[in-house]
């Protein structure tokens, strides 16, 4: 039970046990005195005060990532995109799937769902990721063309087709299925181009949320989960 409680952010073994004591933990509405007791969550209600402690193994967080913060789960030197997680949404150990640069912004999904952030970075699915950019320079149509056919990059590597649209001045719209380092800069730096400022707005069927702040960040619904598993 302590074990339970504390992995569902009820605080720590310690803490979990002195709520024990308290007699603030029923399980089928009956309190509870021992913190070693062994409980099948799936299939009893527990219950701490009068709130129902629901089971969850995942956890799928939308953030819309500011510039400034590393795709990583921790760093020594620099801030990462877990620490604009809460600390109740970290008990489950989310973890960027695939990453943004430092200084770029928008959509990033943090889960614990090792399979599912596999299938989604494989190069074998091809997941979609659509990318806004902004550029020092206006494209052409021969850059949509070469995008298309795939660009080859400073170190001979060649990219997957990807898609090239102009929104509006030096402003496009980029869809790329892979997600090699700095890939979208080093795409226009290729064809003489240099991006000054990129934001993803969507990976695969998830688009980001318009209503999500910088910074700011929200479990997915149950039909973007969905969207996303039924690739």
């Amino acid at each position: 039970m302590d074990k339970f409680l504390a992995n569902m952010g009820y605080g720590s073994r310690k803490e979990v046990k002195a709520l024990i004591k308290k007699k603030r933990i029923t399980v089928n509405d009956k309190i509870i005195t021992k913190s070693d007791i062994q409980i099948d969550p799936d299939q009893v209600q527990i219950k701490c005060d009068d709130s129902i402690i629901s089971y969850k193994k995942f956890i799928y967080i939308m953030l819309n990532k500011p510039a400034g913060y590393l795709s990583a789960t921790e760093d020594h030197h620099q801030k990462t995109v877990l620490d604009l997680i809460k600390k109740q949404d970290k008990i489950l150990h989310p973890f960027p799937v695939g990453r943004l640069d430092k200084d770029t912004e928008g959509l990033l999904l943090l889960t614990n769902d090792g399979q599912l952030a596999h299938d989604l970075l494989s190069p074998k699915k091809h997941v979609d990721k659509k990318y806004i950019a902004m550029l020092a320079h206006n494209i052409s149509d021969h850059d949509v063309e070469n995008f298309a056919a795939g660009i080859m990059l400073e170190d001979g590597y060649v990219t997957m087709p990807s898609q090239l649209r102009l929104i509006k001045d030096n402003t496009v719209e980029i869809i790329i299925t892979e997600g090699k380092y700095h890939q979208i800069k080093r795409m226009f730096e290729a064809v003489g181009n240099k991006v000054t400022y990129l934001k993803r707005v969507a990976m695969g069927d998830l688009i980001l949320d318009s209503e999500l702040k910088l910074g700011k960040y929200r479990e997915l619904t149950e039909n973007e989960l969905r969207s996303l598993q039924d690739r």
